[in-house]
């Protein structure tokens, strides 16, 4: 198996994730950041982000070779077989991507590459951007080198990242020529996995059609929930029933507060503005965009209408993060109810064993920050749970009982059984259960 030098831009989620893994199965990487001090961290062996064994493999392939980390993209592009794109495209007022780091790369790219190079477009982008992305770095080209853009999206979750990486369902490679095609199916061809070569325009639209029906099937879900409150159903009952569907499968059948994170709110919306711009409308994905906006604030308007108010209440608030396995808020329903709950003059105190330092930067000192979910509960009014980690599901029922003033509870991952609250004297909420 021939061995590449690969280098890649960006080492947020997607770029740092697929630099390990590329590493890890043989060929050099070099990951290029423009943050000096983030680079030091990672040279020391320490992820910037929260994922499960990612830390292990960054040691053992900075320590075996293969890996490692820079701010000089000059240096990094220069000689490269293949650069991999990883860079952020967030979302922007009007719903559409920011590619403004897209083109700060290719434009590096373009201003330092020396041989002949492949370019490959990890970052989700809209379609048709592939197209223009190699069109700038030609405009820009110093040396008289043969350059080609191709697409690859990444399908990884996180906290599951490595995992969905080195052993995805499927690698989706999109290209406009067979030297391309080749030169991606051999750097993958270590991974023994199955590949799908597309046209680079396919490519783009599998990534945000693969994502966007998945928050379709949760919208979906926490719609039929809420009308299960309406009509005596059971959402968990009803959600076992249709997976034995093979058509349906168990997969994201699990009602809730709505989703969360850096790819489905973002890519929905994305795809929204983009069809628009065709003039076409997406009724379902936009529908999907609807419900889980509602979704998320559902469990403090029930609170709302249950209490007089909430100023001066002590707010017991469990998990911060958009799921567990993770430290990323992006999107999390917990900023969204947080922000309300401030606003209604609540005195929060917050507990996630992993959320706080990056909550800590939104909110420094407008809530109280606490180490178990226990100190969370001492003496509170109410309680919301926002994320299903391990330490908050281990609460049993009857501590609700005994730690809280009043044992309020607001379950907007639907943790706990319903009879089993009512039996210890919790007056609890969930979603779609009756």
């Amino acid at each position: 198996m021939k061995q590449y030098k690969i280098a890649v831009a960006g080492t947020g989620y997607v770029g740092l994730v697929a630099g390990v893994c590329f590493a890890e199965r043989g060929h050099q990487v070099m990951c290029v950041d423009v943050d000096e001090e983030k680079v030091k961290v990672m040279k020391s062996g320490i992820s910037p982000i929260y994922e499960q064994d990612l830390e292990e493999l960054m040691r053992k392939n900075y320590q075996e070779g293969r890996l490692d980390y820079t701010t000089d993209y000059k240096s990094a592009y220069k000689d490269a077989d293949a650069i991999f794109i990883g860079v952020g495209t967030p979302e922007q007022p009007d719903g559409s991507a920011n590619l403004s780091y897209i083109a700060t790369v290719s434009r590096q790219i373009a201003e330092s590459i020396e041989k002949d190079c492949l370019v490959v477009v990890k970052s989700t982008v809209p379609i048709g951007t592939n197209d223009k992305v190699e069109q700038f770095i030609k405009d820009f080209l110093v040396h008289d080198v043969k350059v080609e853009v191709t697409n690859n999206p990444e399908f990884l979750a996180q906290e599951t990242a490595v995992r969905d990486t080195l052993q995805a369902k499927r690698i989706v490679i999109g290209t406009e020529s067979k030297e391309a095609e080749k030169m991606l199916m051999e750097i993958y061809e270590p991974f023994n996995l199955p590949i799908v070569s597309v046209s680079r325009r396919s490519a783009e639209m599998i990534k945000y059609a693969s994502n966007d029906f998945l928050a379709l099937k949760i919208s979906y879900m926490n719609d039929i929930a809420n009308l299960c409150e309406l009509v005596g159903a059971n959402i968990e009952d009803v959600a076992k029933g249709m997976s034995y569907d093979p058509r349906i499968g168990n997969n994201f059948l699990k009602a809730g507060i709505g989703y969360g994170g850096s790819c489905f709110p973002k890519d929905t919306k994305a795809l929204k503005y983009l069809a628009k711009q065709h003039g076409y409308t997406l009724r379902t994905v936009e529908a999907a965009v609807d419900v889980n906006a509602e979704q998320k604030t559902k469990l403090f308007k029930k609170a709302s209408d249950r209490l007089i108010t909430f100023n001066n209440l002590k707010v017991a608030v469990l998990g911060l993060t958009f799921k567990p396995g993770t430290d990323d808020l992006r999107e999390a329903p917990s900023l969204d109810n947080v922000k309300l709950l401030l606003e209604k003059g609540a005195s929060i105190y917050a507990y996630d064993p992993v959320g706080e330092d990056n909550y800590k930067k939104k909110y420094p000192t407008e809530i109280n920050y606490v180490k178990t979910p226990e100190e969370a509960l001492k003496d509170a009014n109410v309680c919301f749970i926002f994320t299903e980690w391990n330490e908050i599901k281990n609460v049993k029922p009857e501590e609700y009982k005994e730690l809280m003033k009043t044992p309020l509870v607001y379950d907007g991952r639907n943790i706990y059984n319903l009879k089993e609250m009512i039996k210890v004297g919790v007056e609890y909420y969930s979603i779609g259960r009756n």
